[in-house]
């Protein structure tokens, strides 16, 4: 990734650590800050859309990220139940 790649991703998500997660409660906050680093497993991606960083970008790698998730969970919970 080049450094003007990297500026945007990094502009981008400092601005909503600087506005919107500043307005969160603090149990919010710290949930939502963990919830944006896991965007960077998703840089290479984010960027291939061949366009500046976008919002919509952050958006759709962190609800992959959620699904990935609820994905495991499902599997782990049907293993329990079998």
């Amino acid at each position: 990734m080049d450094k003007i790649e990297n500026d945007s991703l990094t502009k981008e998500i400092e601005s909503w650590k600087n506005g919107f997660a500043f307005a969160l409660r603090s149990e919010d906050r710290k949930l939502f800050m963990e919830m944006i680093e896991y965007s960077d497993k998703y840089t290479d991606a984010i960027n291939a859309k061949g366009e500046p960083f976008t919002t919509e970008s952050l958006f759709i790698a962190l609800i992959l990220e959620q699904q990935k998730m609820i994905k495991e969970l499902i599997t782990k919970l049907s293993k329990r139940t079998s």
